[in-house]
């Protein structure tokens, strides 16, 4: 009988290769972390990702997977156009982010799987208001309104709540990443089974 390492080991060296010391994936990315990295990166939204990586998906998490002389805003596309879950890591600070909104709205807007997560903060408090576009100045009016229903939409999914001064971090991440492969099964079948 084959040991599951020996399987998994198989596995990453048929179809993946290493890159100073990381797998690198040739498929897609099955989920894309939409996420405020001063707020979340060195906790909820870093746990998650290692979490979803040790499970065998394919996590994308800018910091993570994004490499020196990589166009951003080509990356982060293609990476949200290819997944099939999107996970969105409300935090209190979210909604000050021209990045964060925008890369909501295209997972809206491809009509991705979405898995909410209030972090710290209730679905209630999200709002968009006159937010700046990385210090270039006010963001349209026409952006505004793509961000605010895009927002809508998102709130208007069950989530996932957290609060970090009461709940459980490994219970937590558990549930979550249980929710996220859940909706990639539903997205695909065969991608989970594959794993």
């Amino acid at each position: 009988m084959v040991s599951f390492q020996a399987l998994t080991k198989g596995f990453a060296s048929a179809c993946c290769r290493k890159y100073h010391g990381q797998t690198i994936f040739p498929h897609p990315h099955q989920v894309f972390i939409n996420h405020r990295g001063p707020d979340t990166k060195r906790n909820i939204s870093g746990l998650l990702h290692d979490h979803l990586l040790r499970h065998g998906l394919r996590p994308f998490l800018d910091y993570r997977n994004l490499k020196a002389g990589e166009k951003l805003p080509e990356k982060i596309n293609t990476a949200i156009r290819d997944c099939k879950v999107g996970v969105v890591v409300f935090s209190p600070r979210y909604c000050e982010s021209f990045c964060c909104l925008h890369e909501l709205a295209l997972l809206m807007e491809y009509q991705k799987r979405v898995v909410p997560i209030f972090y710290n903060v209730k679905p209630s408090q999200l709002r968009v208001e006159d937010i700046h576009n990385n210090g270039t100045g006010r963001v349209s009016e026409k952006d505004l309104e793509r961000f605010s229903r895009a927002l809508g939409e998102a709130k208007n999914i069950v989530g996932l709540c957290f609060d970090s001064s009461r709940g459980y971090w490994s219970e937590f991440i558990r549930s979550a990443s249980d929710a996220i492969i859940e909706q990639i099964d539903k997205s695909d079948p065969e991608s989970v089974s594959e794993i």
